[in-house]
């Protein structure tokens, strides 16, 4: 619930590797076979880093994800500055840190949180991922959160 939540909180998700297999069936259903992705001999002989990536969409569905719960009181309201900031690569393990950037009163029955994601290689610390989540967030108490 909105009043449950204060701006700062910082959450830190489980890791999750990414396999070749995963690669394979995302990029195929979205016929998206660019050869960063899906030609190791132009990814190791022509490529900028010498071996295949991840595509930044499931980089962004994996890292989403690994911060969802079963919340049936928040609803995604948007996506703000997202950024594919380094390469991730077949094997790679990532994780996610979600920040609660800003609360704000919005509608009758929810509020509105702007919160940060930010994903990273954890083999090396590496930032890859940021973007901005906009969730509307039912309020327990609509007198009481909205200041009336």
């Amino acid at each position: 619930m909105y009043e449950d939540y204060e701006v700062g909180e910082v959450d830190r998700s489980i890791r999750r590797t990414i396999s070749e297999g995963e690669v394979m069936i995302f990029s195929s259903m979205l016929v998206d076979l660019h050869p960063y992705v899906a030609d190791d001999i132009f990814a190791r002989d022509e490529g900028l880093f010498g071996r295949r990536i991840v595509p930044g969409a499931l980089v962004f569905g994996y890292g989403m994800g690994l911060m969802a719960h079963n919340n049936i009181h928040t609803f995604s309201y948007g996506y703000d500055r997202l950024r594919f900031i380094k390469p991730v690569f077949i094997g790679d393990t990532i994780y996610t840190m979600r920040t609660l950037l800003r609360k704000e009163p919005k509608y009758d029955e929810m509020g509105l949180f702007t919160v940060s994601y930010e994903v990273f290689r954890a083999d090396d610390e590496q930032i890859v991922l940021y973007c901005e989540h906009l969730q509307t967030v039912k309020y327990r108490d609509p007198a009481t959160a909205k200041g009336l």
